[in-house]
């Protein structure tokens, strides 16, 4: 929406971005429909008046430019419009139509005003990408108040409040406008051709009642109406049986590439309806990590569900997601399913599983808790088996969500979960299990957020609100508010289990008819119990299953890594991601062995998990130029940065990978930080940071010139590895992604 949508812009969102609407009808037809808006609307009380000031046509007509004064009666309190000291709001607004190229470029700005709030908006009318019987809408917009004698919190709330609704409007008032010409009998206007050439009248076709909801590559004869024969002909080649293609194939074309733009029609398919100022909350977020992350971008619902997580604060939502993203490229989640299996321990006695799904399409979990022995797992399987394990089930999920919401054809997005009370007693409260189930239930909340659509707690006995005290602080509100508790057998009468779930997949042991492969559990045996020592072994063992390694650096002491090269060309290549604080990377040649590398004390700086260390190589009695040299200029790097990069080696000898400490200089304010300002305030501490690396040499034959084949076979991540910036000098390159 234009005109409307300026004159109640002041969102103190600062930016708003619409994902593109389609109208099903050609560019031409949406334009004469558009036309019908001026020089008043009274599909739009506000909008009172509208003059023309400038109107010019270009010498062959295929350009036409127009210039008004629009204005607009904004619903204000009056006692405000009276301090403002006017009854209207006057906006400025140039159009240019371009007939060749059949779009329309739209900008407005305020008049009224200027000096205390800038508001400008952007639209854009063109034909669809894949349908040239379908027009395309987009529009940005951007506000900044200054001052508003001290109502700048009012004209924000009416702002908000206004501007949501003439979005949705917007598309109501076209559609309004284009059945008024249909009514009318006007269904086909001319594409503009130059004089000497004119196109040939559309063959009468009869409108088409199953125009799919969702743009896709097919073309029916209905909105063939207005091409010239040859486009017909090229619409009845791709679509001639009149059916629809799989919608599977549209979110292939509209996600597919880091360039692409959200549809309105997909997200309401895909992703569920949204308010305008939510998508735009959406849109923007993606264009974001579209910027700064190359390669494969998280998807839309991972995307989603941290807004949600955070009510749709953007700031809040980009540092979780940051997070998320870093810890999960830090422990390889995303090949998780590929790479865990579980271990045969958890198979018989592990008492959850997934069965069918709920009446809303949501798949169902079932975890039978009071059946299992949480010490016996604990102690046969330690910590990092069990959180494993229930990543995996998480994984699992989220697989099964994109599957249902194919299967169901409406967005799905979370699961139900089942859990069954029966046989819960004190020793579910031994304390390392409940330690453990803790932590689990953190990590979960951290990096799952928003995928739990509703928990059913059954047959809960009387020791459940001992537990519930100490597991509900560390469970989101949010999350809470989707518990339903039953006591005893009330989950068996109205308003119980068949509310949720179809009577014919309630589990038998629960008084169903449909069996259920969860396993019934019981006691591990004690033979199976490990010791506390090969618990701990194994427990470092998966925290440290990477091909990446954690060093810590702090000030004067960096952390510095010896590679030997034998072959004058052979090629170092790293990866590495800064978990925390600045850092700057150098290497740097010696011909002379460094001495035995002198390890760091951790303990004296705090360090706690396992695989973190501090080598320092150089010898303070090294001059540099002499005894060492470098060979690439320093590369600074931020908190929350990945960087890839590679170096063709001229000489044999020592080759010395260093990271260092950096202060961090002040960020600069602007409206969309980068990591490095996102992830500032995560720094626990302003003297230490963190690096996760992996280094790897090449033979010169072996290298193919880019860091891509080493990402591709070895980062645990590519979604996370970002737009870069290259930095090459002779012999070597680095890409930074932030």
């Amino acid at each position: 929406m234009t005109v409307v949508g300026v004159a109640v812009i002041p969102i103190m969102v600062q930016k708003y971005q619409s994902p593109v609407r389609v109208y099903k009808h050609p560019f031409e037809l949406v334009m004469a429909a558009y036309e019908r808006r001026f020089p008043t609307c009274h599909l739009i009380p506000m909008f009172v008046a509208s003059d023309v000031m400038v109107e010019e046509t270009s010498e062959d007509g295929s350009t036409h430019r127009v210039e008004r004064r629009c204005a607009l009666d904004v619903d204000a309190p009056r006692l405000l419009k009276r301090i403002a000291g006017v009854d209207y709001v006057y906006f400025i607004q140039k159009n240019t139509l371009n007939r060749k190229e059949r779009t329309l470029h739209i900008e407005s700005h305020n008049e009224t005003f200027s000096n205390r709030v800038i508001i400008h908006e952007t639209c854009c009318y063109s034909v669809h990408p894949e349908n040239e019987a379908w027009t395309c809408f987009e529009q940005t917009a951007s506000l900044d108040i200054k001052s508003f004698f001290g109502f700048e919190s009012t004209v924000e709330k009416i702002a908000m409040k206004q501007y949501a609704s003439s979005i949705k409007k917007g598309k109501e008032i076209i559609e309004y406008y284009l059945k008024e010409l249909e009514d009318e009998g006007i269904s086909y206007v001319p594409r503009w051709a130059p004089s000497t050439i004119s196109l040939p009248p559309p063959k009468p076709t009869s409108p088409s009642t199953n125009a799919p909801d969702i743009p896709s590559l097919t073309v029916t004869p209905a909105v063939c109406v207005s091409l010239s024969s040859d486009v017909k002909d090229s619409c009845q080649d791709v679509k001639l049986d009149g059916t629809i293609l799989q919608t599977d194939s549209l979110s292939e074309i509209l996600a597919g590439t880091p360039e692409d733009k959200l549809d309105a029609d997909y997200i309401k398919r895909y992703l569920g309806d949204l308010t305008p100022l939510q998508e735009s909350c959406l849109i923007r977020l993606r264009k974001w990590l579209q910027e700064t992350h190359k390669g494969k971008i998280p998807k839309d619902e991972h995307i989603l569900r941290f807004l949600r997580a955070r009510d749709f604060n953007m700031d809040r939502a980009r540092e979780i997601l940051c997070q998320s993203l870093t810890w999960r490229k830090q422990h390889q989640v995303d090949y998780l399913l590929e790479t865990w299996t579980s271990p045969q321990v958890l198979q018989d006695y592990y008492t959850g599983g997934w069965h069918h799904h709920d009446r809303d399409g949501r798949p169902l979990y079932i975890l039978r808790l009071g059946q299992m022995d949480t010490k016996g797992l604990v102690r046969a399987l330690g910590e990092e088996s069990l959180l494993r394990h229930v990543l995996s089930i998480n994984e699992e999920g989220l697989r099964r969500c994109e599957e249902n919401t194919k299967v169901f054809g409406r967005p799905i997005s979370c699961w139900t979960c089942l859990v069954d009370l029966d046989g819960l007693n004190m020793r579910h409260l031994w304390r390392p299990g409940v330690k453990a189930l803790l932590r689990i239930i953190e990590v979960v909340e951290a990096n799952y957020p928003e995928t739990l659509g509703r928990l059913l707690i059954l047959r809960a006995p009387r020791v459940f609100p001992v537990l519930w005290t100490l597991v509900s602080p560390f469970i989101d509100e949010n999350t809470r508010k989707k518990f339903l508790i039953y006591a005893g057998n009330d989950y068996q009468g109205t308003g119980g289990l068949v509310d949720y779930i179809d009577k014919e997949i309630i589990p038998d042991f629960l008084g169903g008819e449909c069996m259920c492969e969860v396993p019934e559990g019981g006691l591990v045996p004690k033979s199976m119990y490990r010791t506390p020592e090969e618990l701990e072994n194994e427990d470092v063992r998966l925290w440290t299953e990477t091909i990446y390694q954690s060093a810590s650096i702090f000030k004067g002491a960096p952390h510095e890594l010896l590679i030997e090269i034998i072959d004058a060309s052979s090629v170092i290549t790293w990866d590495f991601d800064v978990c925390k604080g600045d850092i700057v990377f150098n290497i740097y040649h010696s011909k002379r062995a460094p001495q035995l590398p002198r390890k760091d004390p951790l303990g004296a700086h705090g360090i706690t998990s396992p695989g973190g260390n501090n080598v320092q190589l150089i010898d303070k009695s090294w001059t540099l130029g002499q005894d060492y040299s470098m060979v690439e200029s320093p590369l600074t790097c931020k908190e929350g940065e990945s960087v890839q990069g590679s170096h063709i080696t001229r000489w044999p000898g020592f080759y010395i990978l260093q990271w260092r400490f950096h202060s961090m200089p002040a960020c600069s304010s602007t409206n969309m930080p980068r990591m490095d300002d996102v992830l500032a305030t995560l720094q626990v501490s302003s003297h230490k940071c963190k690096v996760m690396y992996y280094t790897e040499v090449l033979g010169s034959e072996d290298f193919r010139g880019s860091m891509t084949s080493l990402e591709s076979s070895h980062s645990g991540f590519s979604q996370l590895s970002a737009a870069t910036t290259s930095s090459s000098q002779s012999q070597s390159s680095s890409m930074i992604s932030r």
